[in-house]
């Protein structure tokens, strides 16, 4: 049985860290996203940047990093504006920049029961494109909110978890285990 750790990036796991971003961009591009973070997304300069800021994560399996995600509770610009209406306006954890290596599965699951750990308010985002994650964050209970537009004016669909309300729990009805 393996056991998992989160923990914040540290500047020594770079390398790594930019493995599994390269394994998560090949992986969309063979599955018809290839726009959504292109060859070279995140920069390295976001990723060191993230790091430095200590909002970048990993989830390790005793020595090995098996997956990154960064969490961003100061408000995020690109949430303010939404073709479509949240659930809540209260305070929120924003997670972006999700990659696993792909000889662990479901990374997704253990990011989302750590952040919930910590609030019963999320959001996130994809691309169009992306129907792995769409289909992910529907098994995870998030609600689909409408569309966002980052700072370079792309759409990415928006995602919510609020546990103040029957919404964005469970299903994408709101009923639990869905």
């Amino acid at each position: 049985m393996m056991y998992y750790n989160v923990r914040r990036a540290e500047m020594a796991d770079f390398e790594r860290i930019s493995g599994i971003y390269a394994e998560a961009r090949r992986f969309m591009r063979e599955h018809g996203n290839a726009s959504q973070w292109g060859n070279d997304r995140p920069s390295e300069e976001e990723v060191k940047t993230d790091i430095c800021l200590g909002r970048l994560y990993v989830i390790v399996d005793g020595a090995e990093i098996c997956a990154v995600f960064e969490l961003n509770s100061d408000g995020d610009e690109c949430y303010r504006r939404i073709e479509g209406e949240w659930l809540s306006p209260l305070p929120y954890v924003a997670i972006h920049k999700v990659a696993s290596s792909f000889r662990h599965r479901g990374m997704l699951h253990r990011i989302v029961q750590f952040v919930k750990e910590r609030s019963g308010h999320l959001k996130i985002d994809t691309h169009a494109d992306n129907l792995v994650m769409q289909n992910a964050l529907s098994k995870e209970g998030f609600s689909r909110r409408g569309i966002i537009h980052l700072a370079d004016g792309s759409p990415r669909i928006a995602y919510e978890y609020f546990a103040g309300t029957g919404e964005g729990k469970g299903g994408r009805d709101g009923t639990e285990g869905a």
